[in-house]
């Protein structure tokens, strides 16, 4: 039996995480002949107001939001010159206070993590200085759902061991929104955290039509390009209301992430994952193209993917209904660790793993017959019950470390002897 040690932490879905987001209202005349549209005419009721009005009504508004969230003032300022700019407005004229009004007014307090927090990937942190043998810093996504359901991408620094321990950092007063997304064509756009703000307070949202309804279960790995070069990326699904498709999140430093689509037939499937380097001269891409079965993709370039081969397929009971991947594959001396996800009767999420050989990883060389993690006792309750599901975890020394969401509703840690996860495998 696996002797799987599980932290007392747990991370849960908190509506009082709020950000500043953009209220967005068409710019474009009214439907009815004569009338202004509704941006025109609010930003015209503003410039309309005396100066002594419009600084009452602005003490107003910062006195409700200011002491909520992170350089309020700035944030109204930025959306502003949106504003100024869509409606070639004479910035010189224009007041300060009323700038920061007219900002107010296409601004609105988002509840980030309400309805739910799950799903959780981790890498090694860009800076590993300072730490005592054993111990590794670490990244951590985790897909957050606010109102209207939509799914971003939030994240949070920690510290690993030494041995079977996690803290994490402290999270921020104040949450922040990634910002300054510069559009670079193709659907591929860059965005910038503030220089001041900490990683583990920022938030990603959709920012392009194609993720307009979110960016969903991001799975993180450190990759090592053939020249020594460290890249972090993410595959995550981009998803409008209607169709899905695969992304690329590209950072060195997690502070500037390219956000990028992904071409070819398989880039229209979720659950991607990426191997940590180039196997056998290739890209290689974990996938599930077909919704029930493991497949295995090879590529010359990064973002582009074709069909892939067969790998895996559904043999217990308890991933019978389907089976997909729990992230990107771990390397080992024994071979490629791949954590899974199977889904059996009751629509009952489990996590197993397989080990796929080192040199040739379409070749499954391990499989565990039992779950490794499955819903069981209050661990079965929440926003979508009897789930247990993650999208990356890494290897600790001679330990695994598995993050996974529980119910859609929280995220648990647990720990695994490497040795142990091996032996249990046929």
């Amino acid at each position: 039996m696996l002797d799987v040690i599980h932290s007392k932490l747990r991370l849960t879905a908190d509506p009082a995480r709020v950000v500043v987001r953009p209220f967005h209202i068409p710019i474009q005349d009214h439907p009815v002949p004569g009338l202004p549209g509704r941006v025109r005419r609010i930003t015209d009721s503003v410039l309309s107001l005396d100066e002594e009005m419009a600084g009452i009504e602005l003490e107003l508004v910062l006195r409700d939001f200011e002491q909520r969230h992170w350089q309020t003032r700035n944030v109204f300022m930025t959306r502003y010159r949106q504003i100024a700019a869509a409606l070639a407005l004479d910035d010189a004229a224009i007041s300060e206070v009323k700038k920061q009004l007219i900002g107010a007014y296409f601004c609105h307090e988002y509840s980030y993590a309400a309805a739910a927090l799950m799903n959780p990937s981790v890498v090694p942190h860009p800076d590993q200085s300072g730490l005592t043998d054993g111990a590794m810093r670490i990244a951590m996504s985790l897909r957050a759902v606010g109102e209207g359901h939509i799914s971003s991408v939030a994240f949070r620094e920690g510290i690993l061991g030494p041995g079977a321990h996690i803290e994490l950092m402290p999270e921020p007063p104040f949450a922040t929104a990634a910002d300054s997304a510069v559009d670079r064509g193709d659907g591929v756009v860059e965005v910038h955290r503030n220089r001041d703000s900490t990683l583990s307070g920022t938030v990603l949202f959709p920012m392009t039509q194609a993720q307009s309804k979110g960016l969903e279960d991001m799975r993180l790995v450190r990759f090592e390009h053939e020249d020594g070069r460290h890249e972090w990326l993410g595959t995550y699904t981009a998803y409008d209301g209607a169709d899905i498709r695969s992304e690329l999140l590209r950072t060195t430093d997690f502070r500037t992430f390219t956000l990028q689509p992904m071409a070819g037939p398989a880039a229209r499937n979720k659950g991607m994952a990426l191997f940590p380097r180039r196997v056998g001269g290739d890209y290689v891409m974990i996938g599930r193209q077909d919704g029930e079965n493991v497949f295995i993709i090879r590529s010359d370039r990064i973002d582009h993917w074709g069909e892939g081969e067969l790998l895996l397929t559904p043999r217990f009971s308890w991933e019978m209904v389907q089976l997909g991947n729990c992230g990107s594959p771990i390397e080992l001396d024994e071979g490629w660790l791949l954590l899974t996800h199977g889904v059996g009767a009751m629509r009952k999420y489990s996590v197993g793993a397989i080990l796929l050989d080192k040199n040739d990883p379409s070749r499954v060389i391990g499989r565990m017959s039992q779950p490794l993690l499955s819903a069981a006792n209050e661990d079965r309750e929440g926003y979508v019950p009897n789930v247990v599901y993650s999208c990356g975890g890494l290897r600790l020394g001679d330990q695994l470390f598995v993050p996974y969401g529980v119910a859609d509703s929280s995220v648990a840690f647990a720990f695994v002897p490497i040795a142990s996860l091996l032996k249990a495998m046929r």
